[in-house]
């Protein structure tokens, strides 16, 4: 955690609704290609709807997207932030890591 923002989980969790909405749209168009030579009123209607949705869908899969971005961005400043006003932190965790990554690696 840096600057109070929980970095890793909060962008795991965004990135996987991106790929999950991406996923979505992906789908539902394969759906209409694939019901493309059905006749009927109910069908036309309903494609018609899922059309929509897709429209509105991928507008809000942008929408997610330029978020996440900017949110990342955010978190990289704050972390890069950090690291300019506790050089001497982050030279700890970073040997504390290393350490404990050669501790890892040599008892293997």
């Amino acid at each position: 955690m840096i600057g109070g923002i929980v970095m890793n989980g909060d962008i795991n969790s965004k990135e996987k609704v991106v790929n999950d909405l991406r996923a979505l749209v992906n789908d539902a168009e394969e759906l209409l290609k694939a019901t493309a030579n059905q006749a009927g009123e109910t069908i036309a209607v309903a494609r018609q709807k899922i059309q929509q949705s897709l429209i509105e869908g991928k507008k809000a899969l942008a929408d997610a997207e330029q978020t996440f971005l900017k949110k990342s961005k955010e978190c990289a400043e704050i972390a890069d932030d950090y690291v300019r006003e506790n050089p001497w932190s982050a030279v700890g965790v970073a040997a504390a890591v290393g350490l404990a990554l050669g501790l890892l690696i040599r008892g293997k």
